[in-house]
């Protein structure tokens, strides 16, 4: 019952953390980026690019959230297979909430500031403020499980299979999207605009993700180790590794203890080795990678083990035998 309701607990602060994002996302494009009719990656910069050609071709607009919607269940359809039932449903729920949001927020911007950007005269201003609010909202979604749709499930098949960063895959497919507006406006100001806004998200959405999966090694040398390893396990839930030592000065053997955490659970960790001796030797020290259980998981394709084996030559095997 107890295992039930915590998972009933992150399940729903993930959807919470998902929507938040989401709605960070969506204020960022339809008050920032939007009104400068700067055209940025993924499905809304699609969706950007058939409600600027509708207002200029058509007698009638196509809204972004529309075209943003249709695609995602395409890209949606294709993905199936590769990156799960549980990610499609998440992002179901996240591309059909972003959509509902843009389609709200878009005519509501419109209206209140008379198509004009929440800053207006500072162009750079509202793609650096736009850029900043869309990459926040992209990874924030994607540390809670989640997507904002897009090029994010483009980007998330990729991470399925490789340990490309999520930030960097969406940089490659959005790229051609954001010159491709130059065909539409003839303004390279426009694509340089488009460009900037791609490299603020996808710096910022790469900073929230990897500063949530940021990982710290601690060595710790105390006489109550035993003590100390108990509630790193009981109380943080973090294995510890006893390793044998000697003091080379006392020349007596010590114990040492080799803890590996998330960098946000250092301080439960200090907090528990100083509440038990506060006199303790500690070392902390950042790690680039953890990978193992309770970590992050390798994602590399294993070659079958008859690719592995060395193939013998048709000359060699006869001399063989």
């Amino acid at each position: 019952m107890a295992s039930t309701g915590k998972h009933l607990w992150i399940s729903t602060r993930d959807y919470v953390m998902i929507v938040l994002g989401i709605a960070i996302y969506s204020f960022g494009f339809c008050a920032f980026i939007l009104p400068e009719e700067v055209v940025i990656g993924g499905v809304s910069g699609l969706g950007s690019l058939v409600f600027f050609a509708s207002q200029k071709y058509l007698p009638f607009e196509i809204p972004v959230a529309i075209t943003q919607y249709a695609l995602n269940l395409i890209l949606l359809a294709f993905a199936f297979r590769i990156v799960g039932r549980q990610f499609v449903i998440r992002t179901i729920f996240g591309a059909t909430v972003i959509s509902l949001m843009i389609g709200i927020m878009q005519p509501l911007f419109h209206d209140l500031l008379g198509g004009r950007p929440l800053v207006e005269g500072q162009t750079f201003m509202n793609i650096i403020i736009g850029g900043i609010c869309c990459g926040a909202g992209i990874g924030l979604a994607f540390t809670h499980n989640g997507s904002t749709g897009g090029t994010d499930i483009v980007a998330a098949m990729v991470s399925k299979k490789s340990n490309v960063s999520i930030g960097r895959t969406m940089l490659y497919t959005d790229f051609g999207i954001i010159s491709s507006s130059y065909i539409l406006f003839q303004d390279p100001n426009k694509i340089v605009y488009g460009l900037v806004v791609l490299f603020i998200a996808s710096w910022v959405a790469d900073q929230i993700i990897n500063t949530n999966r940021q990982a710290v090694q601690f060595t710790i040398f105390s006489p109550l180790w035993e003590e100390i390893a108990t509630a790193i396990n009981n109380e943080a839930n973090r294995g510890c590794t006893v390793l044998d030592g000697t003091g080379w000065y006392s020349k007596k053997n010590i114990k040492v203890l080799l803890v590996m955490c998330r960098k946000i659970e250092s301080v439960t960790i200090f907090r528990i080795i100083k509440s038990i001796d506060k006199d303790a030797f500690i070392t902390q020290a950042n790690v680039n990678g953890v990978y193992g259980q309770g970590f992050d998981q390798i994602k590399l394709k294993i070659k079958p083990e008859d690719e592995r084996r060395p193939k013998t030559s048709t000359k060699e095997g006869t001399q063989n035998s």
